[in-house]
């Protein structure tokens, strides 16, 4: 696959690796060797572009003990270990920034009842803080945001972004997706605000397009910031293809440049998650594409190479994001028929 140019930075090829969490990071929030083997692994299998999994602006703001993050100079520090042999790959060393909301403070999800599982302060769990105050199935229920709340969340937004460039990433994403705090601001089925923040949907996009003009402005502007968005909630009542697209045309004035496309998970219901499909995302994607004028890369059940290429080689979609297909086989990327044996890492040429 040919590169792709965001501002100044050139990604190799159009596969990608999605954000995943590992729970692997120390009480510090620091990456550790777990990281550095497994990302690393993925840089040697050729993606272009590594968008390491969803790192906490704050410690509040953690699903779980065990995320990483990215609120410090020393945590920044720690993740050149991870950025730098990246980049020695020639793979693109990106970070997507997270603030749980009240999807926080739950136990690891292979642990007890996992991500439904809450974890009390007694037990070393924190307060969270929601859109509203409904809490997600059985965690407990957030505080209602306040606004000096909110002000807080962009500013810790635009900390992390600093921090991730010290860090030596060449991208970073916005989670705005899945349910966590962003989503939980933009979709009618967990904020029910009367303030400036809620209500209709200018007022609901209000706080993540802060989030969005912040990370711009706080992260160097030759390097590219992406944004995790919600194509739809899938449940009546929810976010629609068309408020999606609204809010793509907002996040481009904002200065965003490409759109991570994914949907659902807002709330614990069975309906309200993506059906399985193959490229479930890839159509909305090229909707949001062609609404906002962005680059856009779907998420969600890509998990063949001749599907990647059908879907960059037409300009459907300008990357693909790889989950699951990645977790399964770090060289995914060099499967394809075409991949000439030069393209694998030296010491392995004498497998292919």
């Amino acid at each position: 696959m040919r590169p792709l140019r965001l501002r100044d930075v050139t990604v190799a090829n159009r596969v990608w690796m999605s954000p995943m969490a590992q729970y692997a990071a120390g009480a510090d929030g620091r990456p550790t060797d777990w990281h550095l083997v497994h990302y690393g692994a993925r840089a040697v299998g050729g993606v272009g572009l590594i968008m390491v999994e969803a790192t906490a602006v704050g410690p509040s703001y953690r699903t779980t003990s065990a995320d990483l993050g990215l609120w410090n100079e020393e945590q920044a520090v720690a993740h050149r270990r991870l950025t730098s042999f990246l980049a020695e790959r020639g793979t693109v060393p990106a970070v997507q920034l997270q603030a749980a909301g009240r999807k926080g403070s739950h136990q690891l999800p292979w642990e007890g009842a996992g991500q439904n599982g809450s974890v009390r302060g007694s037990a070393g769990g924190w307060e969270t803080t929601g859109a509203s105050a409904d809490p997600f199935g059985e965690l407990q229920a957030p505080r209602e945001a306040s606004g000096a709340d909110v002000d807080e969340v962009v500013e810790s937004f635009a900390h992390a972004a600093r921090m991730a460039d010290l860090a030596g990433y060449q991208a970073v994403e916005i989670q705005g997706a899945h349910g966590y705090l962003l989503h939980e601001f933009l979709s009618p089925l967990a904020n029910r605000r009367t303030d400036e923040y809620g209500g209709d949907p200018q007022g609901r996009m209000r706080m993540p397009l802060r989030v969005a003009r912040a990370v711009r402005e706080a992260f160097p502007a030759h390097e590219p910031v992406f944004f995790r968005i919600t194509a739809t909630d899938w449940i009546e009542g929810g976010l629609t293809l068309d408020d999606a697209a609204s809010f793509a045309k907002e996040l481009a004035a904002a200065g965003i440049d490409l759109l991570d496309v994914s949907s659902g998970l807002v709330v614990r219901d069975t309906q309200a998650r993506a059906p399985v499909r193959e490229a479930v995302h890839a159509g909305y994607a090229e909707a949001l594409k062609e609404a906002s004028g962005l680059a856009v890369a779907p998420t969600g059940q890509i998990g063949d190479l001749a599907l990647a290429d059908e879907l960059v080689a037409g300009d459907r979609v300008d990357a693909v994001m790889i989950g699951r297909a990645l977790l399964r086989d770090p060289y995914f990327a060099l499967r394809a028929p075409a991949t000439a044996p030069a393209a694998w890492p030296a010491p392995y040429r004498r497998a292919v």
